[in-house]
């Protein structure tokens, strides 16, 4: 680059010159630079860009490659970078680190006159790729290998790496799956059908100390939740309660006589066995209606001051019914509750529902679309999983039709209520390609597109925008399948277009 405008400042000095000398002879016109080969590739993690001269057995060529990385159009700033040629045998050849960033220069010892298979490897922290540039033949002679190259960049505007890689520039390719329609609704993240639980409790009573889940605290299905400490509904019956514990106590005594009574009479005959076993079974009742009213009684005694033995017939114990978070809590450690009232609410995060108002007048558009992108603020774009439901009855106060997609295993910035937008996607209707907006430039009213032929040659396309803009998409004609486009920078591209001097090929490196 330095070398070309040193070239042009030469040209321009000699021109003054002459004009203020007209006895001068004329200065002979500048050398032409030697023809390069130039070759572009892409694989899906860097663009390469390489130009060397034609190749002549038995010289010395010097491969300058430029190497993109399209993670984000950076130059590629380390590694190393090996020129392979194979043939009957395989010559390699490597420099370890740029010269300058993005830019390897390799010497290559040319091999004997043949068809090889030519091939560029790229070793880099974190980066391994390979370019294979296919066949290229090496000469026996100069003549020859100049008379092979072929030089077409009629028309072409160029743009240096070195411009590319400083300023705001970005490419992509136009794939089929461009051919796309897109309608941007609003939304926000619901939990999914059959993905909430309420906890409530299973009796009167108090929260145990040391109960109660803080909201957003993950659980299991199964662990527990809380302690209910049961409230005896007879709390207000203390008299009636030690009452019935002493006539229960006085029951057992009786029966405890009468058994000893038969008991004796058995053993003497005097009796039949069956009035001992009646005798047996009503003491054994009035054993356990004592200890019933032991047991209420103490109850009352401990629903009254909120404490528990924790004793099973004392507690309940509330448990997760789904894994997910505590949405809502209301309990409270020593707080009275009442049978049925509201505790926890469960929310299961593994999958949610992304729930979006389509407008009515889009309705004809989305019917059949069955992708759909979720923009979360902060987040790449998520792609759902699967459309869940689209709605047919219109809400007469929003005017809109609810449509829902589910999202499996969101990230953790993805939370319940929040409100996103969801982009629907679809077949386009009309011919053409979907492409970013910031790829048309406005030329004297005419809308382009810059298709890159070339690592640093641009071709202008006009194209007919065939849509509305949405979503930052728009759809036009006059791109085909397959070519790689300019969608940040086209204005930069314009301005070198426009530009009287056009940067030569085969700058040295």
């Amino acid at each position: 680059m330095r070398m070309v405008f040193r070239l042009y400042c030469i040209v321009f000095v000699v021109v003054v010159v002459s004009a203020c000398d007209s006895n001068q002879a004329p200065a002979p016109p500048p050398a032409e630079d030697p023809p390069v080969v130039a070759v572009t590739g892409w694989t899906e993690r860097t663009e390469l860009f390489m130009e060397y001269p034609p190749l002549v057995s038995g010289e010395r060529a010097r491969f300058a490659i430029h190497l993109t990385n399209l993670a984000d159009f950076s130059p590629l700033r380390e590694g190393r970078v090996v020129v392979r040629f194979a043939g009957e045998t395989i010559a390699r050849f490597e420099v370890d680190g740029p010269s300058t960033p993005g830019i390897f220069g390799v010497d290559v010892e040319v091999p004997a006159a043949r068809r090889y298979q030519l091939a560029v490897e790229v070793h880099g922290p974190g980066l391994t790729d390979e370019h294979r540039v296919g066949a290229v033949t090496v000469y026996a002679t100069a003549d020859a290998a100049l008379a092979a190259v072929e030089v077409d960049d009629e028309g072409a505007t160029t743009f240096l790496k070195e411009q590319q890689w400083t300023l705001d520039f970005a490419t992509m390719r136009v794939g089929e799956d461009a051919r796309r329609e897109i309608i941007i609704v609003p939304a926000s993240i619901e939990p999914r059908a059959g993905g909430t639980a309420d906890v409530r409790a299973l009796a009167s009573g108090r929260i145990a100390s040391g109960g109660g889940r803080a909201v957003g605290t993950p659980v299991n299905r199964g662990d527990t939740l809380a302690e209910l400490v049961v409230r005896t509904e007879r709390i207000g019956e203390g008299s009636i309660l030690r009452l019935e514990l002493s006539n229960a106590e006085a029951e057992l005594r009786l029966a405890d006589q009468a058994l000893a009574r038969i008991e004796k009479l058995a053993e003497a005959g005097a009796i039949p066995t069956r009035r001992l076993g009646e005798a047996r079974v009503a003491s054994e009742t009035a054993v356990a209606r004592v200890k019933i009213a032991e047991e209420e009684v103490r109850h009352l005694e401990l629903s009254r001051s909120g404490e528990g033995t924790g004793d099973p017939g004392e507690r309940v114990v509330l448990r997760a019914p789904l894994s997910g978070v505590i949405a809502e809590s209301f309990a409270t450690a020593g707080a009275t509750v009442d049978a049925g009232e509201l505790l926890y609410r469960i929310v299961t995060l593994d999958r949610v529902h992304v729930v979006g108002a389509v407008p009515e007048h889009n309705l004809s558009q989305v019917q059949g679309m069955t992708e759909a992108e979720v923009n979360v603020p902060g987040l790449d774009p998520l792609r759902t999983d699967r459309l869940v439901s689209l709605g047919r009855v219109v809400d007469r106060e929003a005017r809109s039709v609810p449509i829902v997609f589910a999202l499996d295993n969101p990230p953790q910035a993805v939370a319940i209520g929040q409100v996103v937008s969801l982009h629907l996607i679809g077949t386009a209707a009309a011919d053409g390609v979907t492409i970013p907006t910031g790829a048309v430039v406005d030329d004297a009213g005419q809308p382009i597109v810059f298709v890159q032929a070339g690592g640093e040659s641009f071709e202008r396309r006009p194209v007919r925008v065939g849509g509305p803009r949405e979503g930052g998409y728009v759809l036009v004609n006059g791109l085909d399948s397959g070519e790689r486009i300019v969608i940040s920078g086209a204005h930069l591209v314009r301005l070198a277009a426009l530009s009287p001097q056009t940067p030569g090929h085969g700058h040295v490196h």
